[in-house]
């Protein structure tokens, strides 16, 4: 949609020129340029001026957690306490369920169980992301990468937390990993990128609809039964090579295996990257179209 018009030279009543110096030709111009690539131009600009911001997206991230235990004597450390507790009750029961001494299972279960809530945990606040911080999206003008930083970093906070509780049954059983666990260093990389991919993804999209949260907290539920967190890969036999087709297997795994001293092998490495990208890619797309109109969705 365009505008355009030029200025005419005044005259007074009597038809004679107004003693003033001649003025420019003014072309307006208002130009609605809403192409794949001035979304996608303004999209990037958003994420230049999160990463730009990042300390503000950590210290928005800390207060959120000071926030919520303030007044408590020992903070985020409920968390640790409570995980402690639920990891040694299910590792002395299901241990002898699945007839497993209990120091090969526990340090499993203790691993898998603080990565699930992690996991479990991101993809929850994910869901609120942009409607949890309504007044500041509508208030102050701030990238919502930024918002979606935010919430990563609360739960990258608690998960530090709760590597204690994995220190201690090294501790107790005497089960140090190697030089594996370097490994880890790419594998968090990747959960950063796909908590902040699925931040902007799910949050977008539940602002929208908001009956998408609790459906989504439904499938995680799912998830958890059906992917190997309470029981071992190897018990499934021969079937376990399908659970590569488990996006959340090979997440846990590139992750899990090498604090396990049992690195995983090149084809969950690559379904773990292959799966990355398509969220990626999906949240990515699913942004670009959403980001003008985000605000009014809140």
């Amino acid at each position: 949609m365009s505008f355009s018009g030029t200025h005419a030279p005044a005259v007074d009543p009597l038809g004679a020129d107004l003693l003033r110096p001649n003025l420019p030709e003014t072309v307006l111009d208002l130009t609605s340029d809403m192409s794949f690539a001035t979304r996608n131009r303004l999209a990037s600009k958003d994420l230049t001026d999160a990463v730009g911001l990042w300390r503000l997206g950590w210290t928005l991230g800390w207060f959120d957690i000071r926030l919520r235990y303030r007044g408590s004597m020992i903070g985020p450390f409920w968390l640790t306490l409570s995980t402690a507790v639920l990891v040694a009750a299910l590792g002395v029961l299901y241990s002898t369920l699945f007839h497993m001494t209990l120091r090969n299972y526990l340090p499993f279960l203790a691993i898998s169980q603080i990565l699930w809530s992690f996991l479990s945990t991101t993809v929850g606040d994910a869901c609120l992301c942009f409607t949890s911080v309504e007044g500041v999206v509508r208030s102050v003008r701030m990238p919502f990468h930024l918002h979606a930083l935010r919430t990563v970093v609360r739960n990258v906070l608690v998960l530090l937390h709760n590597v204690i509780v994995v220190i201690a049954v090294y501790a107790v059983f005497d089960m140090w990993p190697g030089w594996s666990v370097l490994l880890t260093l790419p594998a968090m990389a990747i959960w950063i990128v796909d908590s902040i991919a699925v931040c902007l993804l799910l949050g977008a999209f539940c602002a929208r609809f908001r009956d998408v949260s609790p459906i989504v907290g439904s499938l995680m539920q799912i998830a958890f039964f059906v992917s190997p967190v309470i029981w071992k890969p190897e018990q499934l036999g021969e079937s376990a090579v399908y659970l590569v087709f488990n996006p959340f297997y090979s997440l846990l795994e590139i992750v899990r295996g090498p604090l396990l001293n049992e690195p995983p092998g090149g084809l969950v490495w690559a379904s773990a990257i292959l799966y990355s990208l398509l969220l990626c890619g999906l949240s990515w797309m699913f942004f670009i179209r959403a980001r003008g109109r985000l605000a009014f969705w809140l």
